[in-house]
């Protein structure tokens, strides 16, 4: 179960982690408007914009993973595949926000599918482990 809370914790820093380029290119934009900073990312291009993607991406992979989670403690498994599925999710978040950001549209989608997967996959032996 530790396991599985340490890659929580992971998962939910990482939009903090994602906004990182999008606060440069804010940076970079005339400095970082603090009063308006939602207006300020609409109007970024290329790797801001993307980079403003994946910030928000990272908020709905949260969710996500959340559920996966909350289907890990109501059934009460926590082997190691599970946690493995969870890890490999924090890799494929991972290399998501570095895909969208550096443009790798294909591979980054290929990513996704494999992140999405996992989740599902927990999901899916959560519910088999109750109803056995």
């Amino acid at each position: 179960m530790s396991g599985l809370l340490l890659v929580l914790l992971i998962v939910a820093l990482l939009p903090y982690l994602a906004k990182i380029p999008v606060a440069k290119a804010m940076h970079q934009d005339g400095g970082y408007d603090n009063h308006h900073p939602r207006a300020q990312q609409a109007r970024l291009q290329g790797v801001g914009e993307r980079a403003t993607a994946a910030h928000y991406n990272s908020f709905e992979a949260l969710q996500l993973f959340l559920a996966a989670l909350l289907s890990c403690v109501i059934s009460g498994n926590y082997d190691t595949t599970m946690q493995l599925l969870a890890w490999v999710f924090v890799v494929c978040r991972m290399l998501y926000i570095l895909l969208y950001v550096v443009d790798k549209a294909l591979l980054r989608s290929i990513v996704w599918g494999i992140g999405v997967g996992c989740i599902v996959t927990m999901i899916v032996r959560s519910i088999l482990t109750i109803s056995v």
